[in-house]
Parts: C-alpha cells; sequence; structure tokens
C-alpha cells in the first residue's frame, strides 16, 4: 500500500485501491479519496471462454509503420465445415475472407524470423527493427522475387548490426539462419547492398574485442591491454581475419597474466580452431614486443611466449 493524504485524518495514511468500482479509500478512516479513477495498468481478463482461446490480450499487435495501413487491419474469421449446415452465408464469408486476406502476412511472418534470429545473437531492439526496415526496403523494389528469403534476412540482420555499431561476424549470422549457407548469406549481402547502396565495410578484430573479453569473463585490465594490441596489429600487415587475430591476441595476453584463459575457452569464444591461432600465433609472435603495451609486460616474459 501506499500513503496518501486525507483530509478528515489531516495526515498521509495508507489507501486502499478498489479495482471493482475504482476507488481510492483511506485505510484509517474510510473517506473515498478519489472516485472511478481509470485503471490504465494491463488487463488479464479472457473474454474467449466459448472458443477455448486462452489469450487474455483483446487488442491486436501495435501499430507498424513497415505493414499496409500500420498493420491495423481486420480479418475474417473462417468458418469451418464443423459449423450449423443451416448458416447459409458460411461460404460467402469464407469468399471474403480470401478476398480480405492480409496483404502483409507473409511480411509478417518473415519479421518474426528477423527478430527470432536477433534475439537468438542477444541483439537489442533497435537492432530488429533496422533489420525489419531493411529487409521492407529490399522487398519493395521486388528484389526477393523467387529468391530464398532467409539469406536475404540474415543479410539484413548483418547490415543492420554493422550501421548500430555492433557488428557480427559471418560465422555467427551464418549459425542462427535456417535453410541457408554462407555462401548463400554472401550472395545475398550483395544484392542488399547494390539495391540499397550500402557501403562494404570491414569488420576489425577492435569492433570485436570488448564484447569477446566480456565473453570470456576478463577484467577490465586484460580487456584494455587486447583493445590496445589490436589496434596495435593493425598498423602491420597480418594477413589473417579479424577473429584470428583477435582470439591470438587473447590468448598471448592471458598467458602473461595472473588469470590464464584456456585455449579451449578462447576456441569456442571466437569460434575459429585451435590449429588457426597457431598459424596466427607464428604471424604475430616475432612483433610480439612491439604490439603488447608496455605498461603490461616487460620484454622477458613476452618473448618466453610460446603456444603449447
Amino acid at each position: 500500500m501506499t500513503d496518501e493524504f486525507c483530509t478528515d485524518c489531516k495526515a498521509y495514511t495508507p489507501i486502499v485501491f478498489d479495482h471493482m468500482a475504482g476507488d481510492t479509500i483511506c485505510s484509517e478512516c474510510g473517506l473515498v479519496l478519489e472516485s472511478h479513477s481509470i485503471d490504465e495498468t494491463s488487463e488479464w481478463r479472457t473474454f474467449a471462454d466459448e472458443s477455448k482461446d486462452k489469450d487474455p490480450n483483446r487488442v491486436g499487435a501495435p501499430s507498424d509503420p513497415l505493414l499496409c495501413g500500420g498493420g491495423l487491419g481486420t480479418v475474417i474469421t473462417k468458418i469451418g465445415a464443423s459449423c450449423d449446415s443451416s448458416f447459409s452465408s458460411s461460404r460467402v464469408i469464407n469468399q471474403w475472407q480470401k478476398v480480405a486476406q492480409n496483404p502483409d502476412a507473409s511480411l509478417i511472418n518473415n519479421f518474426k524470423r528477423i527478430g527470432n534470429m536477433a534475439d537468438t545473437l542477444g541483439l537489442m531492439e533497435t537492432i530488429k527493427s533496422h533489420a525489419k526496415e531493411l529487409y521492407k526496403k529490399v522487398t519493395d523494389q521486388n528484389a526477393c522475387r523467387g529468391r530464398n528469403l532467409s539469406p536475404i534476412m540474415a543479410a539484413c540482420l548483418y547490415y543492420a548490426c554493422q550501421e548500430e555499431g555492433v557488428p557480427r561476424t559471418m560465422k555467427e549470422i551464418a549459425m542462427v539462419t535456417k535453410g541457408a549457407t554462407k555462401k548463400d548469406i554472401y550472395r545475398a549481402k550483395r544484392l542488399v547492398r547494390e539495391k540499397l547502396e550500402i557501403g562494404n565495410k570491414v569488420i576489425h578484430a577492435g569492433d570485436l574485442a570488448r564484447r569477446y573479453c566480456s565473453n570470456l569473463g576478463l577484467n577490465n585490465l586484460v580487456t584494455k591491454a587486447v583493445l590496445e594490441t589490436v589496434k596495435k596489429s593493425e598498423e602491420f600487415d597480418i594477413r589473417r581475419t579479424s577473429t584470428s587475430i583477435l582470439a591470438t591476441i587473447i590468448y598471448m595476453i592471458t598467458q602473461l597474466s595472473d588469470r590464464k584463459c584456456s585455449l579451449r575457452d578462447i576456441v569456442l569464444s571466437a569460434e575459429v580452431s585451435e590449429s588457426t591461432i597457431k598459424g596466427t600465433f607464428k604471424d604475430l609472435h616475432p612483433y610480439a614486443s612491439r604490439l603488447i603495451p608496455k605498461w603490461y609486460a616487460n620484454k622477458n616474459d613476452i618473448r618466453k611466449l610460446c603456444f603449447p
């Protein structure tokens, strides 16, 4: 109970709210402080007893500017064959159902699929909305006709992440995409990029470093060392993928700390093979003393770094 000022008691007293009448009542003297109040909280009463539908909602989905009419359409329920045959207009209503079919049904379904992919990756609502907006722009240009839609949705999610400043790798996107290979997504990326004139931004190791360090539970000091080393590595001609470079740097930095991170954990987090990290380690090791910050480790310890 909350307290409100009662004019009879001349003091703040606990109040009781009568939900049926909408009255706010003083618990001390019984005075009705406010009557017929409107309860603006969620309504959880079901009005679907006859249809045995347990959904308590009496309204549709929220308006969506990406759908026709904001997505606030009306659908006539189809009458099944089990209904009373005396209802002569059932056939007419079923015919109207086909005519009045929701034109956005396919788009709504694909938006749900994009949302599910984003949820699996733990992405924010703004990124979901951005991905849906990109997908809508592509479909408006009739670029999806006759094509497998899964890789196109994946490509839109990929570019949404990139434009929102939280890039995800192709491998991460491919893992949450059903019915499409990484090769299919690469082709879809080219299509989306051409249709929407999106710049082809390269993902650098620094774009992923903070998230990978967080996933491995590394402290702020180790994370800072990883970020500085990754930034320094961009000055050298190391012809490896960003995830390979990042995974190897994390391994090198953690081996120089008190809390060492196992190679297996890094492999699982970065989703690169042990052999890839080993090969990248050989490429990075000659530059290690120039890559790793001096405040983090001395040259003697850096020279002793070796791959197990």
